[in-house]
């Protein structure tokens, strides 16, 4: 494997050990038969990642959700969907080709899809811009949403993500107007929405397409309002505090679920979506169906009412208003 996080490596080695153990059978230990063999370092090798994927720490998943190997949309959309035609520019001002759209069938069904894109080397992540949205990218998601609208076609959204691109270019170009607009629009299209966290769903970049009906996330992907990284360096001056962020943030797919920020968790393959993605593929493909039936199923008016109620809720937390009488402080004498 040309990437591996510190955590796989246990994995790795038992791995490695397997596959030259089948490549040159007589290495195989004496006394032992070859078949054996295999099956104790293939038993070995899968409780090594049940152990270590069964607990993983908020830092380590999010170091999985940006793992180069990860499928990224356009695999999704070659994987999960078909017929997929792209379309392009906001019609306003350019092409951002960190945010990809266009319509495809899922199933049975006709669905426009938007993603953010990242790049799998340093050319493609210039040209794909780390998958860091410009507004024309925020401007081109909602004119394929409006259009979707327009011709009753539910929209699939999938996240990935660090966040929209802070740049001054974007600033002048109002990139937090384009993100706001997306979010106000959203919450009034008449069609069903699902959008989906596939890897990275940082701050207003993955707001921008997140508003819908149904929220869902794969189980190694995280949502955040800022990345450990910058929590850290505001709140404990120092990058390198990014774990401790990462766990005080809640930014899991439990903890999301938890705090009903999504409605579902989207399993992935044992050691992550980058270990198997037709498997990671056909899962995400199962759970948008299903939604995507119930959804189909609601009338629109209680569609939109759910949705509004939905994020409303959102934030919620409970205020102690009294005080018992033996907890109150005695005056001093």
């Amino acid at each position: 494997m040309k990437h591996q996080l510190d955590f796989e490596k246990p994995i790795i080695e038992l791995q490695n050990k397997l596959n030259d153990l089948r490549q040159h059978p007589e290495k195989h230990s004496l006394g032992v038969s070859f078949e054996e063999e295999i099956q104790l370092i293939e038993k070995k090798l899968e409780e090594t990642r049940r152990h270590i994927f069964s607990n993983l720490t908020p830092w380590q998943r999010v170091q999985l959700a940006r793992h180069p190997h990860r499928p990224y949309t356009l695999d999704y959309l070659k994987l999960a969907f078909s017929d997929f035609q792209e379309l392009h520019g906001d019609r306003c001002f350019a092409e951002d080709r960190a945010m990809v759209g266009g319509f495809a069938r899922l199933g049975g069904h006709r669905v426009a899809v938007i993603g953010t894109q990242k790049g799998r080397d340093t050319k493609e992540n210039i040209l794909r811009n780390f998958g860091s949205a410009h507004p024309e990218g925020y401007r081109k998601a909602l004119r394929l949403m409006r259009l979707a609208n327009k011709f009753s076609l539910p929209i699939i959204t999938l996240i990935d993500t660090p966040g929209a691109f802070p740049g001054v270019a974007a600033e002048e170009r109002h990139v937090a107007e384009a993100i706001a607009v997306n979010l106000r629009e959203m919450m009034l299209l008449e069609v069903p929405i699902i959008a989906v966290v596939i890897g990275e769903g940082g701050s207003g970049g993955a707001v921008g397409i997140g508003v819908a009906d149904r929220v869902l996330i794969l189980e190694n992907a995280y949502y955040s309002v800022i990345s450990p990284e910058g929590c850290a360096a505001i709140l404990w001056k120092d990058r390198a505090a990014a774990p401790k962020a990462a766990a005080a943030l809640k930014i899991t797919a439990r903890d999301l679920h938890g705090l009903k920020l999504v409605d579902e968790i989207v399993s992935e393959p044992p050691g992550g979506a980058h270990t198997n993605p037709a498997a990671a593929a056909e899962n995400l493909k199962a759970h948008c169906l299903k939604h995507l039936e119930e959804l189909l199923a609601l009338p629109a008016a209680k569609r939109l009412k759910q949705r509004y109620e939905k994020f409303r809720a959102c934030g919620h937390f409970a205020e102690k208003t009294s005080v018992p009488a033996d907890e109150v402080p005695q005056a001093a004498a």
